[in-house]
Formats: structure tokens, sequence, C-alpha cells
């Protein structure tokens, strides 16, 4: 069966990009944006009916795809896009032949009389990938890939394998001996789990050899903040292993990264599952909230364990004259973590969810309730 492409309506202003889909009472509606690109897909009343509609493009230059978001009303879909650099595009899409489905939306148009508008030289190469890939397959058998994409596929599928196998062998034994596995999961998974944990450090080096974008920040912060409460809080205090709390921390960070790795392996491979993307920007809505009551409950109950201990307290005197307190630290990191930290967390991922899903479903609702 063909594709089926929505019409399209584009127009410009000097710094910005405005796509008007042609879709009504449009569902699941999921736009993928890359620097270059941008892959649309939706379930809607198009020009030929009620159908899956989906549509790719390669822009004529560079966007800044961070910051591109769509929003979705009752007869149509607009996708906003900021350009990288500001500046008059000649065309929409990279190659001179426009799509069929493609139009100039000239209620919007915008155009600088006083400035000529010249293309720049271009790589061809990267204007006519899909025909490039198809000549080098044919010369060559097999389509070269470039080296940093082969690592990231290889990467997150083990990292994929890792989780998938903690989670398998915590059910597997959770069906066999029942709730009294659950006692024993640090025993049985903590290895592995710790092994997974520590090589997500590799993610903090990604974006500084280019291979993601993004700061290192980010996921610094993300995994030196589970890694804390996996090797201070549970490995260094036996009597926190054998807690439930560990069970379910275990299984909560497990789902996240099942769902979060095999979504960056069809990207890498160029594919759009929309199940897959849905629960991506989804599945943290129940599972972050019960991850931090979680994380707090950890360093809850082991405060009174290192008050006993004085592990990680430095008392004076010592020779470098200082003094540490890991309890005051800990009730201080519990502060951080309900309010501030979880506020950060949610907040992103809410921003990403709208830019991947789209908003304005609430503005719908409005409308209707409206009429």
């Amino acid at each position: 069966m063909d594709t089926l492409s929505p019409l399209v309506y584009w127009s410009q202003t000097k710094q910005t990009l405005l796509l008007k889909v042609d879709l009504k009472d449009a569902k699941g509606a999921i736009a993928d944006f890359s620097p270059v690109s941008v892959n649309f897909s939706a379930n809607g009343l198009g020009a030929r009916g009620v159908n899956a509609y989906k549509f790719g493009l390669h822009f004529y230059a560079l966007i800044d795809d961070e910051g591109a978001s769509f929003v979705v009303s009752d007869n149509k879909i607009e996708l906003q896009i900021r350009k990288l650099e500001p500046e008059w595009w000649p065309r929409l899409v990279a190659t001179p032949q426009k799509p069929h489905w493609l139009k100039v939306d000239f209620d919007r148009w915008r155009t600088e009389d006083d400035e000529t508008v010249e293309e720049k030289p271009r790589d061809v190469r990267q204007d006519y990938q899909q025909e490039y890939a198809d000549l080098q397959k044919r010369e060559l058998g097999y389509i070269k890939e470039k080296t940093k994409k082969v690592y990231m596929i290889f990467y997150n599928l083990a990292m994929f394998i890792g989780y998938l196998y903690v989670v398998a062998v915590m059910g597997i034994l959770y069906y066999r001996d029942g709730p009294d596995s659950i006692s024993r999961t640090y025993i049985n998974v903590g290895n592995a789990f710790k092994f997974v944990q520590l090589l997500q450090y590799l993610e903090v080096m990604h974006p500084l050899f280019g291979y993601t974008k993004g700061s290192p920040l980010v996921p610094f912060f993300q995994v030196s903040g589970r890694n804390f409460i996996l090797f201070l809080m549970i490995e260094m205090e036996p009597r926190m292993q054998p807690k439930p709390v560990v069970f379910y921390v275990f299984i909560i960070w497990s789902l996240v990264e099942l769902v979060r790795y095999p979504y960056y392996l069809t990207q890498l491979l160029g594919r759009e599952l929309g199940l897959l993307t849905w629960l991506r920007y989804t599945i943290w809505i129940p599972l972050y909230p019960m991850g931090i009551l979680c994380e707090g409950i950890i360093v809850l109950r082991n405060i009174p364990y290192i008050d006993e201990t004085k592990r990680f307290t430095v008392e004076m005197p010592n020779r470098w004259n200082i003094t540490f307190d890991m309890v005051l630290f800990l009730k201080l990191y519990l502060l951080l973590l309900i309010m501030p930290g979880s506020y950060l967390v949610m907040s992103h991922m809410a921003k990403l969810r709208a830019k991947k899903l789209g908003r304005g479903r609430g503005k719908r609702r409005q409308h209707l309730h409206a009429d």
C-alpha cells in the first residue's frame, strides 16, 4: 500500500518556518525533528479521507530542532520551527524538486522585497541522501555507515540487553519463589545492575565527542543521582539491601530504560514506531514520581544507619580542620530531591513530550466545551 501524505502548506519569516498540515480531527500525531529534517505521522481526515498519513522533509538549511514544536487543533496541525541562522530561504526543501503535496501558504507568506535570495553552494549527497544511499548500495553491495552510528547502535543494544537481563531474572525468580524473592533482589541482580549503571557514564562522554547532541551535564546529573542511591545508599549499607524498596526501584529504573534504549535504536535506524515513541514520552508520567518516592525512602531509611555508623561523616579535630555531617547532607538532599529536583525533571520531560507528541489537546477540549 502506498504511503499517503497530507497537504502541507509552508510559509516563512527571516527567523522562522511555519508548516500547516491539512488534517482534521488528528490523533496520534508524532513529529521527529532533526537539525536537517522532520518526519511526521498522524491519523486523521485528509485529502484521501480518514487514513494514516505521514511525510518527511529534508530542509534547505539547518533548523533549531531543540526548539521546534507542533500544535494540534480541530482542523489542522501547525509545526513551528526556528531557523538556525536568520535568513530568507529560496525554498523549503533541499532539492529543487518539491513534493507534489507541499504548497505555499500564501495567506501567511512573507518576503523581503529589497533582498535577493541566492542559493549557496550545496553538497548534493546531503540533498539527495536516499538516492546516494541507493547508488552506494548498487555499487558496493552495502551502505557504508559512520563509525559513530555503528557504535551508538551497539551501545544502545547492549544497554537494552543489560536491563532486559535484570528484569528477566527478577521476573523469573518472583514467578518461582513468589514474594520471598524480593528480599534477595540485590544478591541476585545487584552486580549486573551496578555494571549497566556504571556503563551509563559513557552517555556523559557522548556529547563531548559529538556522538549525541546536548550538554554532558544533563546525563551526568541523571546518572550520578542514580549511582548515589545505588552505591552509597544500597551497596555500602548491607542492612538496606534486603528491603523491598530496592526491588521496586530496580523495576522502575529498568522499565524506563527498556523503553528508552529501543526508542534510540529506532531513531538511529531511521524507523518511526508510533507506540514506542508514545511510550518513550509518556511512561515517565507514572514511573518518575514512583522512582523519586522510592529513592526518597531509601535515603530516609539510611539516615539512622549513617547516624549510627558515622559513615562519610568527618568530625573535628582532624588534619584538614574541616567537618562534614552526612546526616545533615542527606536531609538537605531529600529536600532538594522532593521539591526543586522533581519539579525540574518533570517539567523537562513535559516539554520534551509536548515537542514530540504535540500540544493543544487541552485547548481542543476547552473549545468543544465552549461550543
